[in-house]
C-alpha cells in the first residue's frame, strides 16, 4: 500500500482540507485537536528589516515584550529540592527561580540591593542567597536575613526583601513575568492546555538539554523553526518522507501551530519513492547503513512507522493504551508555538526549543532544545543545561541523535541570513502568505505588543 504525492492543486484555502483529507485515511480515530482548523487571518505580508538588526527595536522588545510578557524559565523538576534556585537570564533580565517549599516556587530579581551584583551565576541549593560581594543575605522567601555591619546601614530594615517576580506553571514548566501588573499565566495561555490534554508533559522528565549562541538575532533562529517551506532546499533528504507543502497551520489567542504530515512525500519530488525510502528519509539511513525499519509488504510508510512507535509506548502506555494511538500522533509533526519565544511539541514527539536574546546584543541570541521523555516509577533526573560553545559543532551534544544533522543544516544558514538583513540593502522582510503563518503571527504579536 503506497501513499503517493497529494495531486492537488494547492493555494492558501486548500491547505488544511488537504491535511484533513489526509486523517480521514488514519488506521485509528484522531484526537479531536487534530480536527481544529482555525487559519490565521491574512495580515501583514511583510516587516521592516530593522527589526532584526536595529539597537533601538532590541530595546523597544525588552521594555514592552520581555519585561511585560509570560516566558518558560525553567522546568519544575530541575529546581526538585527545597532551597533549590536556578538564574534566568534574557536581554539583560536578572531572574532567580528559587523552590521554596514541596509545592511553591517563587522568583526574584537575581540582583543584590546593595550594590547590583548579580545575586547567583549558576545553579544551587542553599537555605539562604548569600551575595559574594559583602555577604548580604536573603532567605529563600526573599526577606532579608542577615547584612554585615548592619550599624552601618541606617535605612535598611525588613522592607529590604529581593523584588518578586510572578510565577505560573504548565505542562511542568515554570514560567515568570517582571510585570507585577501582567494577566494570569491561565488567561495569556488560553485554551493551550486543551491542546495538551492527551499528552501532558508535566508527566515527563527532561532527559536532554542543549544550548548554543548563535550569531543571528533571537528571530531569525526561532523562525528558521516555524515553517516547512524550507525544508526542500535546507532538509532535502527528508522530502521523500515528509510532505512539507501540505502542513496544516493554524492560529488561537497567544500560541499557534503547524501539523506536517510524514510518511507521505513532499510535492517537490519529480519521482514517487516507495514506501521504503520514505522511511529510510525519516530515520536518515545512509545508503551504508543496514535498513533501520522495514516496511512489511502490504503496508505504508506511516503504518509502518506508527506499528514501531506504538511498541515503543506500551511500557508507558500499556498495550491497550498503546494501541488506540491514531498515525498522526505517532507520526506527524505537531509544533505549537507560544508567543514570544517557547516551542513545545505535541503528541509523543518529545522535542521542546526556546530562543531568546543573548545578553542585550541584537544580532545574538540563545537557541536551546529540550528532550522531554516519558518515564516509569520514579522520576529520573533532570538533565542539566549542556551548553555547546558559540564555534562548536551541534555533533557534540551527541544527546541530540539525529537532531544535529538538521540543526547544523539550519544553523548554517542563520548566520548568513543576519549578515544579509545588517547589509542595509533590504528595507523589508517578505513573509509567504499560508507557508509562514506562524512567523506572520509572532511578528503581529510582537507589533500589538510593542505598541502597547
Amino acid at each position: 500500500m503506497t501513499v503517493t504525492k497529494v495531486d492537488i492543486v494547492q493555494d492558501a484555502s486548500t491547505q488544511g482540507a488537504i491535511y484533513q483529507s489526509l486523517l480521514d485515511t488514519d488506521s485509528r480515530e484522531v484526537p479531536a485537536t487534530y480536527r481544529v482548523q482555525s487559519p490565521f487571518p491574512e495580515a501583514q505580508l511583510t516587516v521592516p528589516a530593522e527589526r532584526y538588526t536595529s539597537a533601538e527595536f532590541h530595546k523597544l522588545e525588552v521594555e514592552k515584550i520581555w519585561k511585560k510578557v509570560w516566558q518558560v524559565a525553567c522546568r519544575e523538576e530541575d529546581i526538585p529540592v527545597v532551597g533549590d534556585y536556578l538564574p534566568y537570564d534574557v536581554a539583560g533580565i536578572k531572574v532567580l527561580v528559587v523552590r521554596t517549599g514541596p509545592d511553591t516556587i517563587k522568583a526574584y530579581r537575581n540582583v543584590c540591593l546593595h550594590r547590583g551584583r548579580v545575586l547567583k551565576e549558576f545553579p544551587g541549593r542553599d537555605n539562604h542567597l548569600t551575595c559574594s560581594f559583602h555577604g548580604i543575605t536573603w532567605n529563600i522567601d526573599g526577606s532579608l536575613a542577615f547584612v554585615p555591619c548592619k550599624w552601618d546601614f541606617p535605612t535598611v530594615g525588613e522592607q529590604w526583601s529581593l523584588p518578586e517576580v510572578r510565577t505560573g506553571t504548565w505542562g511542568g514548566f515554570v514560567f515568570i513575568n517582571v510585570d507585577p501588573e501582567c494577566e494570569p499565566l491561565e488567561d495569556f495561555l488560553g485554551d493551550l492546555p486543551e491542546h495538551f490534554k492527551d499528552w501532558p508533559l508535566e508527566d515527563r522528565y527532561k532527559q536532554v538539554h542543549v544550548g548554543k549562541i548563535l550569531r543571528c538575532n533571537w528571530k531569525v533562529a526561532q523562525e528558521a523553526f516555524m515553517e516547512s517551506f524550507h525544508v526542500v532546499a535546507t532538509h532535502p533528504q527528508l522530502l521523500p518522507g515528509l510532505s512539507d507543502t501540505i502542513t496544516q497551520y493554524d492560529a488561537f489567542g497567544n500560541f499557534c501551530r503547524a501539523i506536517t504530515p510524514n510518511g507521505v512525500p513532499s510535492r517537490h519530488l519529480k519521482w514517487d519513492p516507495t514506501d521504503q525510502e520514505m522511511i529510510d528519509a525519516l530515520t536518515d539511513r545512509t545508503l551504508d547503513v543496514p535498513i533501520i525499519i522495514e516496511v512489511p509488504e502490504g503496508k505504508s510508510a506511516r503504518e509502518a512507522l506508527s506499528d514501531v512507535r506504538r511498541a515503543a509506548m506500551v511500557p508507558y502506555l500499556g498495550a491497550e493504551g498503546a494501541d488506540k494511538l491514531s498515525d498522526a500522533e505517532m507520526v506527524d509533526s505537531l509544533t505549537y508555538t507560544v508567543f514570544p519565544n517557547f516551542h513545545p511539541w505535541g503528541s509523543y514527539n518529545r522535542t521542546v526549543y526556546r530562543f531568546r536574546p543573548y545578553n542585550n546584543d541584537p544580532g545574538m541570541c540563545i537557541m536551546e532544545c529540550m528532550i522531554l521523555s516519558p518515564f516509569t516509577g520514579e522520576r529520573p533526573p533532570s538533565a542539566p543545561l549542556h551548553m555547546l560553545g558559540i564555534d562548536d559543532d551541534w555533533t557534540e551534544a551527541w544527546e541530540l541523535g539525529l537532531l544535529t544533522r538538521v540543526f547544523n543544516q539550519d544553523g548554517y544558514n542563520m548566520p548568513r541570513v543576519q549578515e544579509g538583513l545588517e547589509d542595509g540593502s533590504l528595507t523589508e522582510v517578505t513573509f509567504a502568505k499560508y507557508q509562514e503563518t506562524k512567523i506572520r503571527f509572532v511578528q503581529q504579536r510582537i507589533e500589538e505588543w510593542v505598541n502597547r
